[in-house]
């Protein structure tokens, strides 16, 4: 027969299992004591087991709190839903999530929607089929509300934390987000540009996700707010599958189509992220337009491509680790019991050389 203190873990455990998705104080050494009628030295080594196994944590005068793990094989498993795994903002994302995860304890596993609603409806099938503790979401085509909350409710009915980062729903709004500050980067890069003289703007966004609609929305405010014509006819949207050929096939026919029809007289452009913008300086310098001599650009992201562009770009960027980090922290929160709102993390302007005042 195992030591008294081992089997006073494994009775814990089963405490800890029964009681997963709240925010479960274990009770006193005391009340252990005389509840399973053991030596205050046979429950400190069980607490101190679970300790270890890192299934309570200690808190200073206040008692023992479980982490949210339920200890079992296999049951602390959280799936990350992200609509691509080409796109270059992912891996360092996906490293930030999983390494937070791992430290916390839970494993995690990839799915990949490729932006499309029957895709994440058969996954979260699966989902249901083979519960986990917790799903992150990055949502399909985020400006439009998602068939698919029935299952996100039936998911959450069974005690699956869902956290939802980069897109949410809007028929899901009782579910926590952690987001970009979309309208606030648009409203930024717009205020930035009129500073230097900027009057005629364009803008190209992404259509079928919140943050193209959300940024261009930013941007839109900020020219009517320093009196400048929106100028609507310099805006242009591309959708998933154009993004999807840009990335596959390098087809940049809608940004050709951009440069002919929406660029005529724009001295500047506001682009959904630094993919666009290096691929749209490659289309601007095939018709001799020098950057920023001609035309300045901006985007979003601050990713390695806008430095690797033939000319540095000016671009918006979090803080290092932030979106992964704080995205997977909330998760944890959430497994513990923990009430989480949704956030918007702000972005920080870096000024590098595609960006200059209008020409004279």
């Amino acid at each position: 027969m195992s030591a008294k203190y081992i089997q006073l873990a494994s009775l814990l455990k089963n405490l800890i299992e029964e009681n997963a998705g709240d925010t479960y104080r274990l009770p006193t050494e005391a009340a252990l004591c005389q509840k399973y009628g053991v030596s205050r030295q046979t429950v400190r080594k069980a607490l101190s087991v679970l300790e270890a196994e890192h299934l309570i944590e200690k808190r200073q005068g206040s008692g023992s709190y479980a982490t949210g793990l339920s200890g079992r094989a296999g049951k602390d498993n959280i799936a990350i839903l992200i609509c691509s795994d080409t796109e270059y903002i992912y891996p360092g994302v996906l490293a930030d999530l999983r390494s937070t995860l791992q430290e916390a304890g839970f494993s995690s596993t990839i799915y990949v929607t490729d932006n499309q609603v029957s895709k994440e409806r058969e996954i979260l099938q699966q989902l249901l089929e083979n519960p986990v503790r917790g799903i992150l979401s990055e949502g399909c085509k985020t400006v439009f509300p998602t068939p698919n909350h029935d299952l996100y409710n039936r998911l959450e009915q069974i005690g699956t934390s869902i956290l939802f980062f980069h897109g949410n729903y809007a028929n899901l709004p009782d579910l926590p987000s952690i987001k970009d500050d979309n309208y606030g980067g648009g409203y930024c890069l717009g205020k930035y540009l009129t500073s230097l003289g900027h009057k005629k703007i364009a803008g190209i966004f992404k259509v079928d996700d919140i943050q193209g609609t959300e940024r261009c929305f930013g941007l839109l405010s900020a020219l009517r707010d320093e009196n400048i014509s929106f100028g609507e006819s310099r805006i242009s949207y591309f959708d998933t599958a154009q993004l999807d050929m840009l990335q596959k096939r390098q087809d940049t026919g809608f940004l050709s189509e951009f440069v002919i029809k929406q660029l005529k007289d724009a001295t500047a452009v506001v682009c959904y992220n630094d993919e666009i913008a290096y691929w749209l300086i490659k289309e601007l310098s095939y018709r001799n337009l020098r950057i920023p001599e001609d035309i300045s650009i901006v985007c979003f992201d601050n990713s390695y491509l806008s430095e690797l562009s033939s000319v540095q770009i000016t671009s918006l960027s979090h803080k290092n680790h932030e979106m992964g980090t704080v995205t997977a922290e909330n998760i944890l929160k959430l497994i513990k019991g923990t009430s989480v709102t949704s956030q918007k993390l702000p972005w920080h302007l870096s000024i590098k050389r595609s960006s200059g005042p209008p020409p004279a």
